[in-house]
């Protein structure tokens, strides 16, 4: 399985007061911090090698988490330094970590999906980026994917358009190649990477039947602590 990089850095502004005094990625869930619950998942899902894309209070997850030997797992850290590098500019930091090709992973996300399948669809795709998606309608948050006959032809955080009816599910996979372009240690989103490769027919798309859970939210948080 290809490593896997989980976007760590954030401040969590809307998880305030919670996160003034610890990263979102420590927030309690069921008794455990967050972080614990995803490299548990992804340890059950056979990934073997995390790095970690943190910023804000990101020693605080470097102190709990360490080496990932108690997960099973390789975890290294890619710090985004005297700045927030955004999600983009943090993977362009990280590239050195990464290899090749690796899952991208929002790190508010909980995905309990087919991460072997994801990664089967990016190899026949024959593109350099895969973006998971949710038939959403609207229902968990807002849709912002037209997805046809298993293909991604727009994408917008931003603007509804007709036929969103699908949204970013939170786990993607990216060749290195995508980012090299972005300067080191500057700010960039990925939403607009995603964005610039659907214009140019170069990212593919995968279905997942699972619905996501995530605690970017109070609401979301509640929630995923009940199932968990």
């Amino acid at each position: 399985m290809l490593p896997l990089a989980i976007l760590a850095g954030g401040l969590a502004t809307r998880m305030r007061p919670l996160t003034e005094k610890i990263p979102k990625s420590l927030l309690d869930v069921a008794g455990d911090p967050f972080i614990f619950h995803q490299l548990r998942l992804l340890r059950s899902q056979d990934i073997h090698d995390v790095v970690l894309c943190v910023g804000y209070l990101g020693e605080m997850i470097t102190e709990r988490v360490g080496g990932g030997e108690a997960f099973g797992l390789r975890v290294r850290y890619s710090y985004d330094g005297p700045r927030l590098l955004g999600t983009a500019g943090a993977l362009r930091q990280a590239l050195p970590l990464l290899g090749r090709a690796f899952f991208v992973l929002y790190g508010d996300s909980y995905l309990a999906c087919d991460y072997k399948a994801v990664q089967m669809a990016f190899e026949r795709s024959g593109k350099p980026a895969l973006m998971t998606v949710y038939h959403n309608q609207g229902q968990y948050d807002s849709s912002n994917v037209v997805f046809q006959q298993g293909s991604i032809t727009c994408y917008d955080k931003k603007n509804a358009w007709p036929g969103m009816s699908y949204i970013d599910y939170g786990l993607g996979i990216l060749q290195s190649r995508v980012l090299e372009e972005l300067p080191t240690g500057e700010p960039a989103d990925l939403a607009d990477v995603y964005t610039k490769l659907v214009q140019e027919g170069m990212l593919a798309g995968y279905e997942a039947s699972e619905r996501f859970y995530e605690i970017g939210s109070p609401a979301g948080l509640a929630e995923l602590a009940a199932i968990l």
